[in-house]
């Protein structure tokens, strides 16, 4: 009886507190999911800078970008570049994923230039880079950025093993496939 005298003290529900939400869509947000980019021969390449690749498909844009800094030295660290619009002030985690490997790595959208990409930096002793073995494909996403099929190739190991300082590998122009008679 309390309960029901008590309850009697406080207002009926109503419908106030929805009139005061916005039924309007917000004026921005995130951009819209890009589709996966078609990798149908794509390949690694030089880039014309020491320790520097690039992969894509000869003759279209660069679909993702490594470069390593400070080679040899403890601090030696991949910069990884997913050349997809990135909406600005946004941070995500890029997954790259083969041959046994996940790495999850930190990027933000990062002004190169006219563009807003998809960049950053990881140490180069990460174990996570040995996804890019050429044994397999691997694989690279950002999240509303596609995915991005990596076609195997010993350069990526050889530009993260120069990096590591572990061997006197230098990434430079592609390797053409070797004859298999």
């Amino acid at each position: 009886m309390l309960a029901a005298t008590l309850a009697g003290c406080k207002p009926p529900p109503s419908d106030a507190a929805v009139a005061r939400v916005s039924l309007l869509a917000p004026t921005s947000g995130p951009s819209e999911p890009l589709p996966s980019p078609d990798t149908t021969g794509a390949v690694w390449a030089g880039a014309g800078t020491p320790l520097r690749l690039v992969y894509g498909v000869p003759g279209k844009p660069v679909m993702i970008a490594l470069e390593c800094l400070a080679p040899g030295k403890p601090e030696a660290r991949i910069k990884i570049t997913r050349h997809a619009p990135a909406d600005e002030g946004a941070s995500a985690l890029l997954a790259l994923i083969g041959n046994g490997w996940i790495g999850r790595f930190p990027v933000d959208a990062v002004q190169i230039g006219p563009q807003r990409l998809w960049q950053g930096e990881v140490p180069a002793t990460m174990p996570q880079w040995e996804a890019l073995k050429p044994a397999r494909e691997a694989t690279v996403t950002v999240p509303g950025a596609g995915l991005v099929r990596l076609n195997p190739s010993p350069l990526p190991m050889a530009l993260v093993s120069a990096c590591r300082g572990s061997g006197q590998e230098t990434a430079g122009a592609p390797v053409a496939p070797a004859d298999q008679a």
